[in-house]
């Protein structure tokens, strides 16, 4: 199935098994999170606004990281 998505371009290969497993721990792990902050919100252990605060915070980090890996990953090609 992944094989097809990549099928496009005859120079990229399908990712292997250990890219595809980082990346459905990278996502169980945001998954864990925000099912963490939800729950520390219905047992009002925290305000809404620290919530929002939390999930905010949460999603800049991986957007963050993910560019300066992405970012990394480029400029390594190049040299």
């Amino acid at each position: 199935m992944l094989g097809r998505l990549f099928a496009a371009d005859p120079g990229m290969t399908s990712p292997n098994k250990k890219s595809l497993r980082i990346a459905l721990g990278v996502a169980g792990l945001f998954m864990a999170l925000i099912v963490l902050i939800v729950f520390l919100r219905a047992k009002s252990v925290i305000t809404t606004q620290m919530a929002i605060l939390m999930f905010v915070a949460m999603l800049g980090l991986y957007v963050g990281f993910g560019a300066l890996i992405a970012v990394y990953r480029f400029v390594s090609k190049l040299e």
